[in-house]
């Protein structure tokens, strides 16, 4: 079995000491990205929207949107007060 000399010891601190310093940035970049990525955001959560898009036999077709998905839902709207059939 080798034994370390001086200079492997001297080596092994440099490369401990790099793997520190290396490590210490590492973190305080995703720490800062994070934050960033936090305050961009806003506080703020979206709210789902609602829009008329369509007509259908006396109907309003609604479009309903959640922002967090990639999806739109469509349902009829239909007011009482005016007959549903032209």
């Amino acid at each position: 079995m080798m034994k370390m000399t001086e200079e492997d010891k001297y080596a092994l601190k440099e490369f401990m000491r790099g793997a520190g310093v290396f490590a210490a940035t590492a973190a305080i970049l995703i720490a800062v990205l994070i934050a960033l990525a936090y305050f961009a955001s806003g506080d703020k959560p979206l709210e789902p929207s609602f829009e008329v898009v369509d007509e259908y036999k006396g109907c309003d077709v609604i479009r309903y949107n959640q922002h967090e998905f990639a999806e739109y839902k469509y349902f009829l709207y239909c007011n009482n007060t005016r007959p549903v059939y032209k």
